[in-house]
């Protein structure tokens, strides 16, 4: 594959593209705090370009987490329209009501849930799982999860993972999200259905919300994916047939940015070769 054009700039794509589908978390805060350059590079392109779209594997429906946002000093100016994994998983979770439904994740996530009809068990009674992530991220691993994963698999109980991200970079550290608690229950013998990124579901959301902004029907020829997984955010691009930058600095920043702050080019391209991912572009940090 061709190897990624390294940039410093994201104006010196402002005449490519009319759209920027951009990651959230590990591109413009890191869940302890805003990336101030990066949010500014948002808000200029949106001023001066076209809409940006986040589109987030976040397992909440996007209006919960516009208040997080706000919290951590994401001007509302850097973005146009906003998705999240919740949002495009809500559709799942509604076919299967009234379940019931164990479900595995944070408490602040149950807004998920809200109005969709579902009924709540435990392993034993359920009649499906939802993961958005461990009960305590904090401290628990998939491992804490085998045995009552494996007992659930040999059930046949299907789950729906709504944050199919494996890890993600919470101030200097990188915890467990609900992808990683997917992929130990399909390694038991369990099935795991997505909605999220890489998956067609929230492209499909991000995209209709990138048109309705614009006014106008899109050529997916100028909408940019800007994001730093490999896994979810490039990949998920590929397989939509859209452009992609990398930012570097996010959760593989250890291995794939420099001491000069700058993108290493062999380690960028062996990440993605890892995975079979194509990225068009990398930069290590989002800056106008």
């Amino acid at each position: 594959m061709t190897a990624p054009v390294l940039l410093d700039r994201l104006a010196d794509l402002s005449r490519d593209y009319d759209v920027l589908l951009s990651d959230v978390w590990g591109v413009i805060h890191n869940g302890r705090e805003a990336f101030p350059v990066a949010c500014e590079a948002l808000a200029r392109w949106r001023a001066e370009v076209g809409p940006v779209v986040l589109i987030s594997n976040a397992a909440r429906p996007a209006a919960e987490v516009v208040r997080q946002l706000d919290a951590l000093g994401v001007p509302r100016e850097a973005w146009s329209a906003f998705v999240t994994s919740g949002d495009a998983t809500r559709p799942l979770l509604a076919a299967r009501a009234p379940g019931p439904v164990w479900t595995i994740g944070w408490e602040g996530d149950s807004p998920l849930y809200d109005g969709l009809g579902l009924a709540y068990a435990g392993p034993g009674e359920a009649a499906f799982i939802s993961v958005t992530g461990p009960n305590d991220d904090e401290v628990e691993t998939p491992e804490d999860y085998r045995a009552s994963f494996t007992l659930a698999a040999a059930r046949g109980l299907p789950m729906i993972c709504v944050n199919p991200d494996i890890v993600v970079q919470r101030g200097e550290r990188l915890i467990y999200c609900g992808g990683a608690l997917a992929e130990l229950y399909r390694q038991l013998g369990g099935e795991a259905h997505m909605a999220g990124k890489p998956h067609p579901p929230i492209y499909e959301l991000a995209l209709a919300e990138g048109e309705r902004v614009l006014g106008r029907p899109l050529d997916r020829k100028r909408v940019l994916c800007v994001g730093d997984g490999v896994v979810t955010d490039v990949r998920g691009a590929n397989a939509q047939g859209l452009d992609a930058l990398f930012i570097a600095a996010g959760i593989h920043g250890a291995e794939a940015v420099g001491a000069d702050g700058r993108a290493i080019p062999e380690a960028v391209e062996r990440l993605l070769a890892a995975e079979g991912a194509h990225a068009r572009y990398a930069t290590a940090e989002l800056a106008w």
